[in-house]
């Protein structure tokens, strides 16, 4: 992982709705209960995180990768 992106595992939330969002290697948590607003919300958490002087620089891109579970009957 490079100091210009930061990358977030992002999960739908099957029990109440919307998506939640962590990101790899930082502790950063954010959820929305559309796309649009977890969009918004994920960079409001980078810029919050970085902007309390976690060390390092703030990352110059986000990437949100989509993990989908699903469970087949044999």
């Amino acid at each position: 992982m490079s100091a210009k992106e930061i990358i977030f595992e992002v999960r739908e939330d099957e029990a109440d709705g919307g998506y939640c969002a962590s990101a790899l290697g930082y502790d950063i948590f954010t959820e929305g209960d559309t796309l649009d607003q977890l969009r918004a919300n994920v960079r409001a958490a980078v810029q919050c995180h970085f902007g309390d002087g976690a060390p390092g620089p703030v990352p110059k891109m986000i990437r949100l990768h989509f993990v989908r579970d699903e469970v087949l009957a044999p």
